[in-house]
């Protein structure tokens, strides 16, 4: 990937906007808001010229982003030379791939060559990584083209996209409400039209609550089975690429262009995995679904959310699955047991961070002063401490500090080592109910999207917003948010499935008669008449 344009661009849109809800669709001739296989089907059969798709969902953009500031950066020249190079790939007779023309936005914690890659931090203001993540490499592999780099809480920490350096993204279906994170950048530029597929990365629900308050798919893998090289760390143990889309079919097309092994990452999983989507229009009949007590009754979890997921449940039932309550104790504690674990990894893995190698460099007198210069060999300590206070933001610091404290010697033993053993009983409680069930239903986040700023002067309350999600996370298992219906407010909800450890294909397979049985969701707002709002 290479050449990009900074920045979103474009004022309100219209009543009537390019590419809207219902619009009979533009120059290309994609139906309006199309899906990745219905665009790369016509792109590679030659019914849809790859530059017309992409100059659409660029209208979009320039319509409806200023509203929504999805994007850090919008790479138009860059999709438009990708675009002109598959549609004579076409025209010479060469099939372009899976994704061929497909629009897809990378959050901006993914390494990109020669591009910003930022993870919302003044910290690495200026770098230009100098190779493509693995995931990267294999999207644009098979035909995809990159829109840009859609904005994150800083360095993935946080539960709204409001921790983030260049501001925070809005939800395409309330501007006044925050589109869930830490991927909330990915998950609102699907959910606006901006690309048909996203890719984000899930450290304890940073795809899945984001897409169940955008009211998208998304999906967290098993652990290894998407490789992290080119994923700027965060919590190594528990960080996960995985896709955002617009619906389940899409979504198992995007992890089956992104799974398999890869020898640049080392906690990759050796084997290719299971086609994600090899079972999609099977069926649920005979499948034993458990809905999880716990995380039904969690802390915070609002009525209308309980309701859509028991209507899930119900849903399923009547589909022909067995579906009884079950009792995974230990996820209970999974909330207590990643503030300590994730703290304590970032703590180690934003070490590096210290205005020597790359990034901000903060010398001199006074706020900000001698940025970018050299520091004497007397103060290093003293850059060291400029750089890492000017470039990371409060909520980052709040985990170093949390983290470090953790790890720190005498409180080792107490608090990470506790945790890591908490951790391994919720692997265990997961295995037994994974005896009696194919898979596991629960709610994927406590409410609807929240205003902005309602939270973030009470960390602790934002950090229930994962109390469903993080036990996926600890144990190492796919889950996927899949949008079921509306709350009280008209605003998405999302149920997830969950199961076992390379149980991809059957959750995949429930996802999609999920998604067959929920109720009809409705625009986004953006695109409601009178334009973005």
């Amino acid at each position: 990937m290479s050449g990009a344009d900074r920045g979103g661009a474009g004022g309100p849109g219209t009543a009537d906007g390019p590419g809207g809800p219902g619009g009979a669709g533009g120059p290309s001739g994609a139906p309006a808001f199309a899906g990745a296989a219905e665009i790369a089907g016509g792109v590679r059969s030659g019914r849809l010229p790859a530059r017309g798709v992409v100059e659409e969902h660029l209208a979009r953009i320039e319509s409806a982003e200023a509203d929504v500031h999805a994007f850090n950066l919008v790479s138009a020249d860059a999709a438009r030379a990708a675009a002109d190079r598959l549609d004579a790939a076409v025209a010479g007779g060469r099939d372009p791939g899976v994704l061929a023309g497909v629009p897809v936005v990378l959050k901006d914690n993914l390494c990109t060559r020669g591009v910003p890659t930022t993870c919302s931090s003044r910290i690495l203001e200026g770098w230009l990584p100098p190779y493509d993540a693995t995931v990267v490499q294999r999207v644009v592999a098979a035909g995809a083209i990159v829109m840009g780099k859609t904005n994150l809480d800083e360095f993935a920490m946080g539960s709204s996209t409001e921790n983030s350096a260049f501001g925070p993204t809005r939800n395409p279906h309330d501007l006044t409400r925050v589109p869930g994170g830490s991927s909330g950048g990915s998950a609102a530029a699907v959910a606006a039209g901006f690309a048909a597929l996203g890719l984000g990365s899930d450290t304890g629900g940073s795809i899945r609550q984001p897409a169940a308050l955008c009211g998208v798919v998304g999906v967290k893998p098993t652990y290894g089975v998407v490789s992290r090289y080119g994923l700027i760390a965060f919590a190594s143990s528990l960080d996960q690429i995985g896709p955002f889309a617009r619906s389940v079919a899409d979504a198992a097309l995007l992890f089956d262009v992104i799974a398999g092994p890869d020898p640049a990452d080392s906690t990759s999983l050796r084997d290719d995995p299971p086609l994600a989507s090899a079972r999609l229009n099977e069926g649920v009949d005979g499948l034993r679904v458990g809905v999880v007590t716990e995380l039904a009754t969690a802390e915070g979890i609002a009525g209308d959310v309980v309701a859509r997921a028991r209507e899930a449940a119900d849903a399923l039932a009547a589909a022909g699955a067995k579906v009884d309550e079950v009792s995974v104790p230990a996820v209970v504690y999974g909330l207590s047991a990643y503030y300590l674990i994730a703290p304590a990894e970032a703590s180690s893995n934003l070490a590096r961070y210290d205005g020597v190698r790359y990034g901000l460099r903060v010398t001199g007198e006074g706020p900000g002063a001698g940025v970018g210069g050299a520091a004497a060999a007397g103060d290093i300590t003293e850059m060291y401490l400029r750089t890492r206070s000017a470039g990371f933001g409060a909520e980052v610091k709040r985990r170093i500090m949390l983290g470090t404290y953790a790890l720190s010697a005498g409180y080792y033993d107490a608090y990470y080592g506790k945790a890591q053993q908490v951790r391994t009983l919720i692997i265990r409680d997961f295995q037994a109910a994974y005896e009696r069930f194919d898979v596991l239903l629960a709610p994927t986040a406590p409410t609807t999207a929240f205003a902005l700023g309602a939270k973030t002067a009470d960390p602790l309350t934002m950090y229930l917003n994962d109390v469903c999600t993080i036990p996926s996370n600890l144990a190492g298992h796919p889950a996927v948010s899949v949008p079921f219906g509306a709350g009280d407010d008209g605003l998405p909800i999302g149920v997830q499935v969950l199961a076992p450890a390379l149980g991809e294909t059957v959750m995949f397979q429930v996802a999609a008669a999920l998604e067959a049985a929920a109720p009809t969701l409705a625009a986004p707002r953006l695109y409601s008449k009178g334009g973005p709002r």
